[in-house]
């Protein structure tokens, strides 16, 4: 917190890293390391950054990107579409060797795009689980697959037993998918069922638009675990946690109080 904001009332409390709540998970498309290291001047604001499938599979500085990651206090992960493609092709083996070379000890098991029986994808976790952390990602991205809220939590719980740190709920990058709508709208039913289900600070849920990212602070506080933040949208995004943006403003400041 900077020193023009740090004798102000009505700020909400902030965790320091390394944060057990209000995770900001930053999503990586394919910039450029010059890019993620003047990203990573406000590393206080990022938690983890996951890898997405372009960088993964088509440049050649993975190894770097994760350096420079662990060099700055924040947790590199592949994105889960990369394990998919490599159980797909029964090559898991070389996916946990592959993430060995460049140091990565986060693994991210998804089936968004494959199928995989969820008894299956619970037995990767536990095997993944003996060389790292595991995050995990539940839903579709095929929009036309709608799945009951009691199968998401189902799924969830599951995975969290099996040994995941924490479940991404999805939303493709586009946030047209899997707990919101193809307009992006909130299934509002959906998340309320995972809210009451799902311990919160094992729920990650993917925002990648403004509209979205307000909707979990208004209804879980500043303290919900955020994914697929764009970098533009990164500042904006915590000063909307604490109540400095216009958006969020009276969600945590008192109006009658006297400053």
């Amino acid at each position: 917190m900077n020193k023009i904001i740090s004798g102000l009332s009505g700020i909400p409390d902030r965790q320091s890293k390394p944060r057990t709540s209000g995770l900001n998970i930053m999503y990586d498309h394919g910039i450029s390391l010059r890019e993620l290291e003047s990203l990573f001047m406000h590393a206080e604001h990022i938690d983890a950054l996951e890898i997405g499938y372009g960088p993964a599979f088509l440049v050649d500085d993975l190894k770097e990107r994760v350096s420079l990651c662990k060099a700055h206090n924040i947790t590199p992960f592949l994105t889960g579409f990369v394990f998919e493609v490599f159980k797909v092709r029964d090559k898991v083996n070389d996916y946990i060797s592959m993430c060995k070379d460049i140091n990565l000890k986060t693994f991210q098991v998804s089936d968004t795009c494959i199928q995989l029986s969820h008894y299956e994808k619970c037995v990767y976790i536990e095997k993944l689980s003996k060389h790292g952390t595991v995050y995990t990602r539940v839903g579709s991205q095929d929009a036309a697959h709608i799945i009951p809220p009691y199968k998401w939590i189902e799924s969830m719980n599951a995975e969290i037993s099996a040994g995941a740190s924490l479940v991404f709920a999805e939303s493709r990058e586009a946030g047209n998918v899997g707990i919101y709508r193809g307009g992006g709208e909130v299934r509002e039913g959906l998340v309320h069922e995972m809210v009451q289900h799902i311990p919160q600070e094992k729920i990650v849920w993917d925002t990648p638009h403004i509209a979205q990212q307000l909707y979990f602070i208004e209804l879980l506080g500043g303290q919900c675990n955020c994914s697929r933040i764009k970098p533009e949208l990164l500042l904006g995004f915590e000063a909307m946690r604490l109540g400095l943006s216009p958006r969020t403003f009276y969600l945590f400041f008192n109006k009658e109080e006297k400053v």
